[in-house]
């Protein structure tokens, strides 16, 4: 496993030298969607509409941060839990972003649609909010302001820590890790 410091936006070049279990630093711009902001913008891109960021090699974290402190860009801004972008995710990745921050297991549907379109998914440390939220350099809310804090967010981010869960060869960390340790008959 190895370590890669990346800036974004990412490449197919960038995610097909990663593989699960490698640690990436993070640096230049992310966006923030969780399930109401992805439906919204799925349904963007189904009507063939703008969408309020470029997709081409975006990295969308699934996350709603807390209100900042006075003076700091952004509140505690730890993941959510995955699984509710599972049936967003092979769209997104299919009209150009290529990369996925968040917390626990994918299913199949996001798995193969890294393979087919050069994805990754990343996972950030539940629970560490506050230290991710320490590497977030500003954060401006650029769609759905409604949402409260499941609006887009763009982000700057500096060596934001992050795993890969998910490569574009079909691997999965949660599942290798499981293997390791199975009694074989």
């Amino acid at each position: 496993m190895a370590t890669y410091t990346l800036t974004t936006p990412l490449s197919s070049e960038d995610t097909k030298m990663l593989k699960a279990g490698d640690t990436v630093f993070l640096n230049g711009t992310i966006y923030t969607a969780r399930d109401a902001a992805h439906k919204r913008l799925v349904e963007l891109i189904e009507k063939g509409e703008e969408l309020p960021f470029d997709l081409e090699g975006s990295v969308i974290y699934f996350v709603g941060p807390t209100p900042p402190k006075p003076g700091d860009p952004i509140g505690s801004a730890g993941p959510t839990t995955s699984y509710r972008m599972d049936s967003y995710s092979p769209t997104m990745l299919k009209h150009g972003s290529k990369g996925m921050i968040g917390k626990g297991k994918r299913n199949q549907a996001v798995k193969d649609a890294c393979v087919d379109y050069d994805g990754i998914y990343f996972g950030a440390t539940g629970g560490a909010g506050a230290l991710l939220g320490k590497q977030i350099k500003s954060a401006e809310v650029i769609a759905y302001p409604e949402l409260g804090p499941e609006a887009v967010r763009k982000l700057e981010v500096e060596n934001f820590p992050v795993t890969v869960i998910n490569d574009t060869y079909g691997n999965d960390l949660y599942q290798m890790g499981r293997e390791q340790y199975e009694v074989k008959d």
